[in-house]
């Protein structure tokens, strides 16, 4: 319903969006999850630091937002993102809830409020959509979005903000979690550099393609590996004196979040045209080959994330900053080299670039608890082998003579099957452990 434009300015909104909500959980989210005797003064306290770092972010997009829309040429920029910034207010109560239920280890709440908010707001982008909104159609659906997760744990959680402040417990919280406040901004900033580029150099619907192309992978990891990794941090910060029942809990991470993650970005990149056409229509086709660079960009996800949650977890945010600085600096110089090059070679480079982010994520942990790169790789490569022969086996179904819809549903059923085969043959371990996971979840 809507246009690779509205996507690319509204792409532009988030970026900055994001930035924001960065210094309203200023590191102190994790430091919760991490601390093990954190009570309630520490939480109240968070919430009110953030909720004044909330406000400060707010005033100064607000003033800002007019030099923003001249400076990318679109006036609509202006209104829209002080209505989006609104949502950094809800921002800072959800810092504190999400790190609540973390400690809790109540991830049936993190379920309910985000099929809540994708529901509600779903619905509202959807209407306004229809009612030829535009772009406040996407800037009131992640608004609504916000606000619905707040109200639903806002309603099922105990927890509310009491009159309590410290700033001892603020400055113990934030000795931990000012260093990653510090590579969170790096790493946003950087991860949204592409956006920030694209959208000057180029165009909005250049934009929007490939902002598009990136968000169906993004979903998926963010659903498949993102899930894993919040079990992870609690997990790893009870266990955070034992590196050897750290290091086993991060193998099993990696071996079950690589059996999913893995084949639903290969099995997205073979689907991907038939998928764009049905979905988005044909004036999306420009995103396709975004979308499935952005697959193989996201298919060792897994490797950068749990890496970083355990040096996290294991205490060492200055070794996480370090990383985060070195990463970045590889980043501004693939982004130099490939600009001129036109949009295509900045996602290729970016790709290339976020495998050598791997292997430096990976880097601290052979001496932190053991666990080297070459072992991580062994445990992630049978979900590949089989993964990418259950690619070329999809792919050749789509020189069959069907319509667009068939032919989907044909590579769909024809990749599901034949990776768990090819899963039983090449990785029978993790495919007993998957076996018996469902198998508890079945008692």
């Amino acid at each position: 319903l809507l246009s690779p434009s509205d996507y690319g300015a509204v792409a532009l909104i988030t970026i900055f969006i994001q930035i924001a909500f960065v210094f309203v959980q200023s590191g102190l989210g994790t430091a919760l999850i991490q601390k093990k005797d954190a009570d309630e003064t520490d939480f109240s306290s968070v919430f009110y630091l953030s909720l004044i770092i909330a406000s400060v972010c707010y005033v100064l997009i607000y003033f800002a937002a007019p030099l923003i829309a001249t400076f990318y040429k679109l006036v609509v920029l202006k209104p829209a993102l002080r209505v989006l910034s609104l949502s950094l207010f809800f921002n800072a109560f959800t810092t504190v809830q999400y790190a609540i239920v973390s400690k809790a280890m109540q991830f049936k709440r993190f379920f309910f409020s985000s099929l809540g908010g994708v529901i509600g707001s779903g619905f509202i982008g959807i209407v306004l959509a229809l009612l030829g909104y535009g772009i406040w159609a996407l800037v009131f659906q992640q608004l609504s979005n916000t606000i619905f997760i707040f109200i639903i744990l806002f309603v099922s959680l105990e927890w509310k903000p009491r009159f309590l402040f410290s700033f001892y417990k603020v400055k113990s919280l934030f000795s931990f979690g000012w260093k990653l406040l510090v590579s969170a901004l790096i790493d946003t900033g950087f991860n949204n550099i592409y956006g920030l580029v694209i959208g000057r150099r180029f165009s909005s619907d250049a934009l929007g393609f490939y902002t598009r192309g990136q968000q169906f992978p993004q979903v998926i990891a963010a659903n498949l590996d993102g899930s894993i990794q919040s079990v992870l941090m609690p997990t790893y910060s009870a266990k955070n004196d034992d590196t050897e029942a750290v290091k086993k809990i991060a193998r099993q991470s990696i071996s079950t979040s690589a059996f999913f993650l893995v084949p639903s970005m290969f099995g997205l990149a073979a689907i991907a045209k038939p998928l764009v056409v049905l979905v988005l229509t044909d004036k999306w086709l420009p995103s396709v080959p975004f979308l499935q660079l952005a697959c193989i960009f996201y298919s060792w996800r897994t490797l950068q994330t749990t890496n970083l949650t355990a040096i996290n977890a294991l205490g060492y945010s200055n070794i996480f900053l370090r990383l985060e600085i070195i990463k970045k600096t590889l980043s501004i110089l693939s982004l130099l080299i490939t600009v001129p090059l036109g949009i295509m070679a900045m996602a290729i480079g970016e790709v290339f670039i976020s495998f050598l982010c791997t292997i430096i994520n990976a880097s601290p942990n052979k001496k932190l608890m053991n666990y080297s790169y070459l072992e991580q790789i062994k445990d992630m490569a049978p979900a590949y082998v089989s993964s990418i022969l259950m690619f070329f086996i999809v792919s050749l179904v789509s020189y069959l003579p069907f319509g667009t819809l068939i032919l989907m549903i044909m590579q769909i059923f024809l990749g599901a099957i034949s990776y768990m085969l090819l899963s039983y043959i090449f990785n029978k371990k993790q495919w007993n452990y998957v076996i018996s996971m469902i198998k508890g979840l079945k008692k």
